[in-house]
């Protein structure tokens, strides 16, 4: 039985979702500019046509592949129902522990040094779903989600030692 785009989008995120994570695989014992695309298809199990179907390099395949867990992230969100409450205590606590979920992810960006891939999605997050909201305090909200994400991969780089509920008070504290 066909379901129509249905079907189709549920392939398309899976072939995107085994590309993403032969990137990770990979990236465990090599450095990004040294993968080839074509180690990255064989790994991922799709020809490098289908790759280039989807990307346009390694760096669009990271991109993507947190903009997939950012898209759960806005569910869990909208299904906990913040309700545009960022800046509290619970929602820090949130963060962190849903982020940790991914953690896997995120110690392969930090120990490549491929920062830049989740501070310029968290900048495409608030462009695109917060700024309208915050007009009048959109920099306390950038420094916000800043803060947010430089101490979850801090936390990430140090291993992860530190009680989620300490830091949630201390950035609690400091916004």
């Amino acid at each position: 039985m066909k379901l129509g785009n249905f079907s189709i989008n549920l392939k398309t995120e899976f072939t995107r979702k085994c590309i993403g994570d032969a990137v990770l695989k990979l990236l465990k014992n090599k450095s990004i500019d040294k993968l080839r695309i074509s180690e990255i298809a064989r790994e991922a199990g799709v020809s490098r046509t289908t790759f280039y179907q989807h990307y346009v390099d390694v760096y669009s395949v990271l991109e993507d592949y947190l903009k997939m867990i950012v898209s759960e992230y806005l569910t869990e969100n909208e299904r906990l129902n913040f309700d545009g409450k960022f800046f509290s205590f619970d929602h820090i606590v949130f963060s962190f522990k849903f982020f940790d979920g991914y953690s896997d992810f995120f110690h392969t960006l930090v120990n490549n040094r491929l920062h830049s891939i989740a501070f310029n999605a968290i900048n495409d997050f608030m462009n695109e779903h917060i700024k309208k909201e915050y007009k009048n305090s959109l920099y306390i909200l950038y420094a916000y989600a800043g803060a947010l994400l430089n101490s979850f991969l801090q936390w990430i780089e140090d291993g992860e030692k530190e009680d989620v509920f300490d830091i949630a008070r201390t950035l609690e504290g400091v916004i």
